[in-house]
């Protein structure tokens, strides 16, 4: 069984890096690759903090940005993050970090980490592309929200929890173009892909380690489900 985990670079180095989270994690991950030995964890590891602050330099230095350049900057950033995620793996994760989602090789270890692989998309778009590949049976999506909302709440005081949407809903609320640094539930270029494939995304928070073990588990959990 191959699950595919979108871990959000928000979770993994919102500012700098959260050790205290990193740790737990991986011990959950181990946790759960001993209970099942056929079990296997593919991670795409995003940009978080360091992506958004040099994208942000960026776009302060330079008197009219290109989003090319942008992504690129955010990209190298997921970088750095993924290779940090495969050490900490250590003896799982016996390949090198994945940066071309359509040129990966068979899974090898019990663990495989990937980062961004090109402009015109998040990591997101990675993970779907992988799930596609190891015919996983969906994303687990993992970023510093509980849930889905029908607007942002931190704007918009009435916008409402999401517990289930559909592709075509989803869609419409999200649009159809890409931002580099854009901070979205799911990036809308993955999410027409995901939708054309039937593919199930959970959307939950990353640092509620007790609802991951859950999910991962075919526990019921506090989450959102696109379908």
């Amino acid at each position: 069984m191959v699950t595919v985990i979108s871990l959000g670079g928000s979770i993994v180095a919102p500012e700098g890096v959260d050790q205290e989270f990193l740790r737990n994690f991986t011990a959950l991950i181990g946790e759960i690759l001993a209970q099942d030995e056929k079990r296997r964890f593919i991670l795409v590891v995003g940009g978080g903090g360091p992506a958004r602050a040099w994208q942000g330099a960026y776009r302060s230095l330079v008197a009219a940005p290109i989003d090319e350049q942008a992504d690129w900057i955010g990209i190298m950033a997921t970088r750095l993050n993924a290779q940090l995620v495969r050490a900490v793996m250590g003896e799982w994760c016996s390949q090198d970090v994945v940066y071309d989602p359509t040129q990966v090789e068979p899974l090898m270890g019990r663990v495989l980490v990937a980062a961004g692989w090109k402009p015109g998309f998040s990591s997101d778009y990675d993970a779907v592309l992988l799930a596609e590949r190891f015919q996983a049976d969906g994303v687990l999506n993992l970023s510093n929200i509980e849930k889905v909302y029908t607007d942002d709440p931190k704007l918009n005081p009435d916008a409402k929890p999401i517990d289930s949407i559909s592709w075509a809903d989803f869609c419409a609320m999200v649009g159809d173009e890409w931002v580099p640094g854009k901070n979205l539930p799911f990036d809308p270029i993955a999410s027409k892909h995901a939708a054309r494939m039937g593919l199930k995304v959970i959307c939950a928070a990353g640092r509620d380690l007790a609802n991951l073990k859950k999910i991962l588990l075919g526990q019921e959990f506090t989450g959102t489900t696109i379908y």
